[in-house]
């Protein structure tokens, strides 16, 4: 199904169900695959003081925001990733700014647990706001949700989306990384995801959009470190506040999911893929980002 990239068995489990049945029959033959997003301002992509365009303001007239704000976000850019695969996506999202999963739980519920065909679920940034690195609240509420979504579609794949390590919190004196490598707290916030997943039958894998954010760092794509200024030649994937995403940054976390959910090659979005275009990409950076999901996705830990 992919051209030169290799498809993890978690990512074959997931198109063994609607989306392969869209893959085969052809998108108007098959009814439309239903994703909810369920996120934070990571999902929605805050823009932190960017400048416009921006991600949160992408394409909200493509997507389903349950919440009635209007947003576009990072469910948006894979709806427009989807259209231009030639594939068949009904795109919701429900987001919470500054939310871990326990929220959208205890507060979100009624709205969200729905016959979904596919569940992707985002949590707080360091997993747990008063104790980082902790993923206990992770762990417990994620199989709540699993659960909740299996009981209204048996057949629901429900995934893990992991984030990325936050440059306040590693180049920061007062961040609970200080001291350590840039891509160490993706790959602890990626551990946490995984013990998550390990805790619950009904979780089908996790999404690894730090890491690929932390390949492209290792790569020379991205600079490292904001506060000191960014490299000529590179892109920085944090927005003004080194928190959130920039569009690079979200651009990268949607083509991450996009090959994660389809088994599509990123790389096969191309130099003239239409979200890069309007949110100011370049056409070679697009395709440098696209090279970077495609090779994290390639990895034999990628679900």
């Amino acid at each position: 199904m992919l051209a030169h990239l290799t498809v993890p068995p978690p990512v074959r489990r997931l198109l063994g169900g609607a989306a392969l049945a869209a893959l085969t029959a052809g998108a108007g033959a098959a009814p439309a695959t239903t994703v909810l997003f369920v996120g934070n301002s990571f999902t929605y992509g805050d823009p932190a003081g960017a400048p416009a365009p921006s991600v949160k303001a992408y394409r909200p007239d493509t997507v389903t925001d349950l919440n009635g704000a209007g947003i576009g976000g990072v469910p948006a850019l894979f709806k427009t990733f989807t259209e231009e695969a030639g594939l068949h996506y009904d795109v919701s999202l429900e987001t919470i700014p500054g939310a871990g999963l326990h929220d959208h739980y205890d507060k979100k519920l009624g709205t969200i647990a729905k016959a979904w065909d596919l569940v992707l679920l985002q949590s707080y940034s360091t997993l747990d706001a008063k104790r980082p690195g902790n993923p206990e609240i992770l762990i417990k509420y994620s199989g709540l949700l699993a659960e909740a979504f299996h009981d209204k579609n048996p057949k629901v794949r429900v995934m893990l989306t992991a984030t990325w390590s936050r440059a306040d919190q590693t180049w920061k004196p007062d961040g609970a990384w200080y001291g350590k490598p840039i891509a160490q707290m993706a790959t602890d916030v990626r551990h946490g995801y995984d013990a998550a997943d390990a805790a619950s039958p009904l979780i089908d894998g996790v999404i690894p959009v730090g890491e690929a954010w932390n390949r492209a760092i290792a790569g020379g794509l991205a600079d490292p470190n904001p506060y000191d200024g960014i490299t000529a030649g590179q892109i920085n994937l944090w927005a003004p506040d080194n928190y959130h995403g920039s569009v690079h940054g979200y651009y990268l976390e949607a083509l991450t999911v996009f090959g994660a959910v389809t088994g599509k090659d990123p790389r096969s979005l191309g130099a003239s893929e239409h979200a890069a275009r309007e949110l100011g990409i370049d056409p070679a950076t697009a395709m440098a980002l696209q090279r970077i999901a495609a090779a994290q996705l390639a990895q034999p830990n990628a679900r």
